[in-house]
């Protein structure tokens, strides 16, 4: 009991002193996590409201498809990016392997699905009446789509979120593809799951309860969106 007591006590005086360590592992899981969020952003968005709002040949096995990656385990994603990048991988003479960069492109693969998936749940979610009122107000096919995806804004907030949360705790795949070096990829999930391997409790602690306290945030953001969502507009 007194060395957990112990450990807390020193993984708070690490976050209150400003560790330059902890911070620097801090602000590189941010950094990589929100870079992977704008990109899968920019691709799923798009998919999604393409999925929400036409009919094509097809589009029944693609939602099934996407629906299905959400749950993709982290370890295959890192093993697939692992393969394309490495020396004799189609994409090794880019040398991105170890690095920042191929952590962002494994963890855009795990959030593109995710976003992809619930914002298209978002948008077929809207009312029909939306798409029938901007027609009959004389709307252009881009604006009636424009009025859906504001009309969904709530749910398509969320999936941004959820797919912050997912690779925020990812630890599996940017293990494989970054290699947790020291000051470059570890990031706050592979630093925790070395130094609990090495015993020093005190900074795997610091990191756990600062990455409590987000996922602490991105989920009460997460219900406030929800809820706003939930709300009928006046």
């Amino acid at each position: 009991m007194d060395t957990i007591t112990e450990g807390f006590l020193q993984a708070f005086r690490l976050i209150l002193h400003l560790n330059p360590e902890l911070f620097g592992i801090i602000l590189l899981s941010l950094k990589v996590s929100g870079l992977a969020l704008v990109i899968a952003t920019i691709v799923g968005l798009p998919l999604g409201a393409v999925l929400g709002l036409k009919r094509f040949p097809g589009r029944d096995v693609v939602i099934s498809t996407t629906n299905t990656l959400m749950g993709l385990p982290p370890v295959v994603v890192g093993l697939f990016v692992y393969l394309l990048l490495s020396r004799k991988g189609p994409l090794g003479f880019l040398g991105l392997l170890y690095s920042p960069p191929a952590m962002i492109i494994a963890q855009t693969i795990l959030a593109i699905p995710i976003v992809t998936a619930l914002c298209h749940s978002a948008i077929v979610n809207v009312d029909p009446i939306i798409r029938q009122a901007a027609r009959t107000l004389g709307a252009t096919p881009r604006q009636e789509t424009l009025a859906v995806i504001h009309e969904a804004r709530y749910g398509i907030f969320s999936a941004i979120i959820a797919g912050f949360g997912r690779v925020m705790a990812e630890v599996g795949a940017i293990l494989i593809v970054g290699g947790n070096i020291a000051g470059y990829t570890r990031v706050m999930t592979t630093t925790i799951a070395l130094e609990t391997d090495k015993g020093n409790f005190e900074l795997a602690l610091a990191l756990g309860i600062i990455l409590l306290a987000l996922s602490f945030f991105v989920n009460a953001v997460l219900h406030s969106v929800q809820r706003k969502g939930a709300v009928p507009s006046p």
